[in-house]
């Protein structure tokens, strides 16, 4: 299919997933905050912006993206935006700990979760370079303009950190079961974690 030394490639993957940075703080936080089905759909949502970068860097987007500086600069500062939009909401958000329930399910909030870990990645120009540097050095010279090999490593990354972040998920929610009976660390945490997101977004448009 194109593809060369697909084990080092999976490796790799795991290890960069791993690695933490954006994506594993914001796992940590929704789940930690709000329980494991939090973590688990923003895990979701996340990995489907790897699979939209995916998408661009097999269709040749990503390369248009990087040779123009307009175009980087807008989603840069998009992502930046959105970002520093999650710290602020998640900032003045007040505590609901003590009346969280895990079984009762508020549709609307699991979608929230969902799209919220979707565009945090989406936003992100700095996975599209990753993906077009990276990905290229897996698949062999011949196939270079094949979308094909683009598209199974994109879905192995994908599935590798639904695995990985998932796995993060169940093991933060464990300390989410412990905040929930003490209203005021978890107003602690909004505010933590909100600070957090809100530098990362200052971060992202300095870069």
């Amino acid at each position: 299919m194109g593809i060369e030394n697909y084990i080092t490639f999976m490796v790799s993957a795991l290890f960069f997933t791993m690695t933490p940075g954006l994506d594993t703080f914001f796992i940590l936080n929704k789940a930690i905050g709000q329980g494991r089905r939090a973590g688990i759909q923003a895990a979701l949502g996340i990995n489907t912006g790897v699979l939209t970068h995916t998408l661009f860097a097999a269709l040749g987007l990503s390369v248009l993206l990087a040779k123009s500086n307009f175009a980087f600069a807008a989603i840069k500062y998009l992502g930046a935006a959105y970002i520093i939009y999650l710290g602020v909401s998640t900032f003045m958000k007040k505590s609901d700990v003590g009346a969280f329930k895990e079984h009762k399910i508020d549709k609307r909030k699991t979608k929230s979760d969902f799209w919220s870990g979707f565009f945090a990645n989406s936003l992100n120009p700095k996975v599209a370079l990753f993906f077009i540097v990276f990905f290229p050095q897996f698949i062999s010279s011949s196939e270079k303009m094949n979308p094909v090999p683009y598209l199974l490593l994109g879905v192995t990354f994908a599935v590798i950190g639904v695995v990985w972040y998932i796995v993060l998920s169940l093991f933060a929610s464990v300390f989410s079961n412990r905040i929930k009976s003490n209203p005021h660390t978890g107003k602690m945490l909004n505010k933590l974690g909100g600070l957090v997101f809100i530098l990362m977004g200052i971060k992202i448009a300095l870069t």
